[in-house]
């Protein structure tokens, strides 16, 4: 006989409710990728800012000067992507990440090992041109974009 044989109405509701839970369960199990949290360092411009302030030497004209310069908040698949660069004498000396994707671990774990590889292309590169970092294409990217707008902001 059939297990589903109308002759055993029980039987069928008994699977039915078996399929149904495990449905449910399953997809409660589900988590959705959550909001990116933002985070800011607290020395930093708004993040909306990408206006540079000039400290040090004088920057106009001699280029002798150190600019600290925000670029534009890159929005990627999982989250947002902001630098901060800072410009000595048309160099850039140094690139820190403001904003990016840590929302979970396996974002935390990912950017653990590409914002320091990311900034060491730039600072090597002397520019917005760096490779992608394999697994976070995303953050690499938005990591580029960043930066370039930034770089723009500063005149290089």
């Amino acid at each position: 006989m059939h297990p589903l044989n109308k002759n055993r109405p029980l039987r069928r509701i008994t699977l039915a409710s078996a399929a149904t839970v495990s449905g449910m369960v399953m997809l409660l199990a589900l988590k959705p990728h959550t909001a990116p949290t933002v985070v800011t360092d607290s020395a930093a411009p708004a993040p909306s800012s990408s206006a540079s302030a000039a400290s040090g030497g004088s920057g106009s004209g001699t280029g002798t000067g150190t600019k600290t310069v925000t670029g534009d908040t890159a929005q990627t698949r999982w989250g947002p992507v902001q630098v901060r660069v800072t410009v000595r004498s048309g160099k850039i000396t140094d690139v820190t990440a403001l904003q990016y994707p840590q929302d979970n671990p396996r974002d935390q774990q990912i950017n653990s090992y590409a914002l320091p590889q990311l900034r060491s292309e730039a600072l090597a590169a002397q520019s917005a041109q760096i490779d992608t970092v394999s697994g976070a294409t995303y953050t690499s990217e938005g990591y580029q974009q960043s930066l370039q707008s930034a770089l723009d902001s500063a005149g290089l």
